[in-house]
C-alpha cells in the first residue's frame, strides 16, 4: 500500500514538474527596450512581439530577444586625408534597430548585424569623408566630419533597419613626421601674428604721433592767428586815434631843433650842412653887431 502511494506521489509530482514545464514554454516576456523575433521550427515570422507577456507554441517556437535601445560602439578605423596623410581614428558611434525591421535584420542577417552592417559602413563611409580634407583640416573640422558620418551612416544603414544618431570622434592620431610638421607651423604662425601685431602697433603709434603733431601745429597756427588778429585790431585803433593834429604834435615833440642836412628828390642828395654852419655862423656875427651899436 504504501509503495502504491509512493508511485502516486512520484506520479503526481512529474505532472505537475511537466506541467510546470510546458506552461513556461508556453509564456515569453519581451523586456522593455526590446523585441522579440519569433521563430516557429526555423521560420522568422513577419510580426515581432512587443513589451510585456506573450504566448507561444511550446517546443514549436523559439523568441529571439532584440535590442531596440540606444547601442553605443566604439570603432578603431583609419583612412587617408586628401594630402594622402594617414589619418588613425577611434570613433563612438550611437546607433539602434528599427522595430519594425528587427524581424527583417535576423532573417537576413541573424545577430551579428553589427559585425556585419555597422563597422563596414564607418569605415567606407569615413574614408569618403576624410578624403575630402587635408590632415589638418580634419583636425579643425570634427563637428563637420561627425555631422557627414551621421547623414553618410544613415544614408546607407536606414532601409535596412538601423539608425545612427551620433558620431563623436574621440581621437585622431597622425604620423610623428606631420605632427612635427604642424608643431613648426603653429610656431610660424605665432611668430607672424606677433610680428604683425608689433607692427601694427607701430603704425597706431605713428598715427597717433602725427595726429598729436597736427592737432600742436593747428594749435601753434591758431594761437598765431589770435595773436595777429590782437595785434592788428590794437594797431587799428591807435590809427583811428591819430588825428592830423596829433601826429604834428608828435612830430613837433619829437624834433630836437636841427633842420635836415640832407635834402634832394629822384634820387639825388646835396648835403647842406655847411649851408646850416654858414648860417649859425651869420646869426651869431648878426647878434654880436647889434650888441655892439646898442
Amino acid at each position: 500500500m504504501k509503495k502504491i502511494f509512493n508511485k502516486k506521489v512520484i506520479l503526481t509530482v512529474a505532472v505537475v514538474l511537466i506541467v510546470i514545464i510546458i506552461a513556461a514554454n508556453c509564456l515569453t516576456i519581451v523586456q522593455p527596450g526590446h523585441t522579440g523575433v519569433v521563430v516557429t521550427l526555423g521560420r522568422v515570422d513577419d510580426n515581432v512581439m512587443q513589451e510585456g507577456l506573450h504566448f507561444k507554441i511550446p517546443f514549436v517556437q523559439n523568441v529571439v530577444m532584440i535590442d531596440n535601445r540606444i547601442t553605443k560602439l566604439e570603432v578603431d578605423t583609419e583612412a587617408f586625408s586628401s594630402d594622402l596623410q594617414t589619418v588613425e581614428t577611434t570613433l563612438a558611434i550611437n546607433y539602434r534597430v528599427d522595430t519594425s525591421k528587427s524581424y527583417s535584420i535576423y532573417k537576413n542577417i541573424g545577430g551579428s548585424y553589427e559585425t556585419v552592417l555597422v563597422v563596414p559602413a564607418v569605415n567606407e563611409v569615413l574614408k569618403a569623408i576624410a578624403a575630402k580634407y587635408t590632415a589638418e583640416q580634419s583636425v579643425t573640422n570634427r563637428t563637420l566630419i561627425s555631422d557627414g558620418l551621421v547623414d553618410g551612416l544613415n544614408e546607407k544603414l536606414n532601409d535596412i533597419g538601423l539608425f545612427v544618431t551620433d558620431v563623436n570622434i574621440i581621437n585622431f592620431d597622425f604620423s610623428e613626421a606631420f605632427i612635427t610638421a604642424i608643431e613648426e607651423k603653429q610656431v610660424a604662425q605665432q611668430q607672424l601674428l606677433k610680428a604683425e601685431t608689433e607692427k601694427q602697433t607701430r603704425i597706431t603709434n605713428a598715427e597717433a604721433e602725427a595726429e598729436a603733431m597736427k592737432v600742436r601745429a593747428q594749435a601753434e597756427a591758431d594761437a598765431m592767428m589770435l595773436k595777429a588778429e590782437a595785434e592788428a585790431k590794437a594797431n587799428q585803433v591807435i590809427a583811428d586815434s591819430l588825428t592830423p593834429d596829433l601826429i604834428n604834435y608828435h612830430k613837433i615833440d619829437k624834433w630836437d631843433g636841427k633842420l635836415p642836412v640832407v635834402t634832394g628828390g629822384s634820387g639825388t642828395f646835396i648835403d647842406i650842412s655847411d649851408l646850416t654852419s654858414a648860417d649859425d655862423v651869420s646869426q651869431e656875427t648878426l647878434g654880436e653887431t647889434e650888441g655892439t651899436v646898442g
